[in-house]
This record gives C-alpha cells, structure tokens and sequence, in this order.
C-alpha cells in the first residue's frame, strides 16, 4: 500500500522541482501556467513521473508560449495512446501575460525556464521563471554563501549543546 501524497496548506501537490535552474540563473520574475496534456500524462503525473531538467519555454510566432524538453515517463498501463515523453506542450497564459513575456524575453541573456511542476486544486501547473544566467564567479559566490550560513548554523547547535 502507497502513502498519499503530502500536500501543504495551499492545496498544492509538488510533482517535480528544477533545483539545477536556482543553481544556473538569477530567477527574475515568476509566473505560474496551466499546461495542455494528455489523459495518459496526467495519471504519469499523479504518480510523480516528471523530469524538469534541461526544460526551456518559449514563445511561438503565432503568440504561444510552449514548454520544451520536459519529460514525462508513460504511463505504466498505458496502451497504444499512450504519448512522447518529450513532446512540447502548450502553456495556457492569459494573451497579456504572452505579450509581457515575449517583450522580456527580447532582453538578451533572459529566458523562461520552468522552475517547479505541481498539482493546483487537481489541475497541473507549471511555475515559470524569467531568468538571466549565472557567470562562473556568481556561483562561486553563491557556494561561499551557503558554505558561510552552514558553518554558522553548525557554531550555533554546538553552542546551544
């Protein structure tokens, strides 16, 4: 027997987090998205199937913003219909929110990367980031940081032994 999925006090059901694009951006701005799937993508979901690494979103010509790259295993009693892992999916947004987006993105070095992936009130969503990358000495910077909260962190449970 499985245990039921842990969710916090919002209703929200986490499925997958981008822990590489903290370490690899500067997170700007965020946005949450609906996304466009499939029946079979949707039970895979459920079951936490879900891989956000080397994702990317993007807006189309045609004034779409797609998400790029995310996998999604099949579903494991899925039959013939059952879909692409890597197919790109359509993110639903609001045609303001696209056009905010697609004047951001024309920045150079700005980009959407998909941040998180999580169940909303049963429907999934994703959790944009508008993102500029990091420079080597950024994340040199950044290890220093947590390194230096650590070490403190350690001082202060000694101490209170």
């Amino acid at each position: 027997m499985t245990a039921a999925p842990v969710q916090n006090d919002s209703g929200v059901k986490p499925i997958a987090t981008n822990r590489k694009a903290y370490r690899d951006y500067h997170v700007l701005d965020k946005l949450e998205a609906g996304i466009e799937l499939r029946g079979t993508e949707v039970k895979s979901l459920r079951q936490g199937n879900a891989n956000l690494n080397e994702s990317f979103a993007n807006v189309d010509k045609s004034g779409q913003v797609f998400l790029y790259q995310c996998h999604i295993l099949p579903y494991d009693h899925g039959n013939v219909h059952n879909h692409d892992p890597v197919r790109p999916r359509r993110l639903l947004l609001h045609s303001k929110e696209i056009k905010r987006l697609h004047g951001l993105m024309a920045i150079k070095g700005q980009t959407l990367v998909p941040l998180r992936m999580y169940f909303r009130r049963g429907r999934a969503k994703v959790e944009l980031g508008l993102c500029k990358g990091k420079q080597t000495v950024d994340k040199r910077e950044d290890i220093k940081k947590r390194d230096a909260k650590r070490e403190a962190e350690r001082e202060m449970a000694r101490r209170n032994r």
